[in-house]
């Protein structure tokens, strides 16, 4: 298998992509929906909301969690779960960079 050479892109566009790669699985999608609903909770108020065991939820919690999507803080001995504004905000300025250039355009391209 060949690499992903992704030394070979901006640091800009590999952050991009970790973040973007991270709410590409529909449980995640739930998560984060869950989160927005909720504002924060711990990973087993998410099991009771979704299809999910516990090690699948606190797997995809660690994937969102790396890709700096949501944030935890410790209470008692559970992880208190919200979502983090700066992911967010990076996926939110390359959209409306796409936005901006699709209400710009006057032409098809194909």
């Amino acid at each position: 298998m060949g690499t992903t050479k992704t030394e070979h892109f901006t640091i800009e566009q590999n952050q991009l992509a970790t973040l973007t790669k991270a709410i590409g699985h529909p449980a995640r999608i739930a998560i984060i929906q869950h989160l927005i609903k909720v504002n924060s909770c711990i990973c087993g108020d998410i099991v009771n909301e979704l299809p999910l065991s516990q090690p699948t939820v606190s797997q995809h919690l660690k994937e969102l969690k790396n890709a700096g999507l949501i944030k935890g803080s410790l209470e008692g001995n559970t992880i208190c779960y919200c979502l983090d504004e700066v992911g967010f905000s990076k996926i939110k300025g390359f959209f409306q960079i796409v936005d901006t250039y699709l209400e710009s355009k006057n032409s098809s391209c194909c």
